[in-house]
């Protein structure tokens, strides 16, 4: 089992303003960038950056002059193998001749994404966009019923979007199941960003528990797929509805079958009588005083079921003191279900 901290360092990197409550939520704000947000393809003889006051502004052709955020900035110095740190101590008119002398004059068309009066990100040919709100169209539909944890102690929510990049946490809050006789629970995490900053990808997984700052505890089964924004990049949609289909279609099956199992358990008995029962108890390594204590309180339902004398363990677990020892008599009892299957 591993302890996954991936949620845990995106809660402690994303401010306040990246935050959002609800996956709708998130949809509605990835939607409406996409809506506002324009691809706009020059030659690199056509890009050009201009002073403008104390900042630099990027005029694209006969489209007009743009503004830049730090990470549209960012890239344009990366094409001009200049250091942003460099250009930043200068002023707007020197950066501006520097960016002159140094961007490319030829070579492929460039692809601007602006969104109003702001140039999100500027790419070579080969990068190929993926927008966040059709990632989140294809969860919408196929991940129903998975939702948020619960929120942070900062106040994250697992559901992020800011200029760079997106980041979803998801769990099903109702899909717990056992897997060799411990809870577990399926979750995921999805990523990706429409100006470059990162792969899209996904995780799935089932866990024990989601701490307080969204670290998931005890994860097991782990499938990660990740692709870069290449040209065949939206061939990932299919990729990864197909692993977040599994997850759910495990989750159904697991959840159908202990049902099944705890159903079965409800009609299966451990034996006629209590001494049955108690050396049934003994076989499955029960302590003898917890096991006549349990099968007193199953007598008093009148039937020695499975499910009854489980019941009672998990019942007499929850008074031990100590949380080590309390744990190791929730798994003997929760053993017993076993001999239903």
């Amino acid at each position: 089992m591993q302890n996954l901290t991936r949620a845990h360092d995106e809660l402690y990197s994303r401010g306040v303003d990246e935050r959002f409550d609800t996956l709708q939520d998130l949809w509605r704000h990835c939607q409406e960038e996409k809506e506002r947000s324009v691809d706009r393809w020059h030659p690199p003889q056509a890009i050009k950056v201009e002073p403008a006051g104390s900042r630099c502004r990027v005029s694209l052709g006969q489209d007009g002059n743009f503004n830049m955020n730090d990470w549209s900035f960012s890239q344009l110095c990366r094409l001009a193998n200049v250091n942003k740190d460099t250009l930043n101590r200068v002023s707007a008119a020197t950066a501006s001749q520097i960016f002159f002398e140094t961007l490319p004059s030829d070579g492929k068309p460039l692809q601007a994404l602006t969104m109003d009066d702001t140039v999100r990100a500027i790419h070579g040919a080969a990068y190929t966009r993926l927008y966040n709100c059709d990632l989140l169209s294809m969860v919408r539909e196929f991940a129903t019923d998975f939702q948020p944890p619960q929120t942070a102690t900062i106040g994250g929510t697992g559901l992020y979007c800011g200029e760079q990049d997106m980041f979803v946490f998801l769990i099903d809050p109702a899909g717990w199941t056992e897997i060799d006789c411990e809870a577990f629970a399926p979750g995921f995490f999805l990523w990706n960003s429409e100006v470059g900053r990162r792969s899209v990808g996904v995780q799935t997984f089932w866990f024990q528990a989601v701490c307080a700052n969204h670290i998931v505890w005890d994860a097991v089964e782990i499938v990660e797929f990740t692709r870069k924004h290449t040209a065949n990049v939206h061939e990932c949609f299919g990729q990864i509805r197909e692993i977040i289909g599994r997850l759910v279609e495990k989750r159904d099956q697991r959840r159908d079958g202990f049902v099944a199992t705890i159903r079965k358990a409800m009609e299966t008995t451990l034996g006629r009588s209590a001494d049955d029962v108690l050396k049934v108890l003994a076989k499955q390594g029960i302590p003898r005083a917890a096991a006549k204590e349990a099968v007193e309180i199953a007598a008093q339902r009148g039937r020695f079921t499975i499910f009854c004398v489980v019941d009672a363990l998990t019942r007499l677990a929850g008074r031990i003191k100590h949380a080590g020892d309390r744990t190791e008599a929730d798994e003997r009892a929760s053993a017993l279900l076993a001999l239903a299957a």
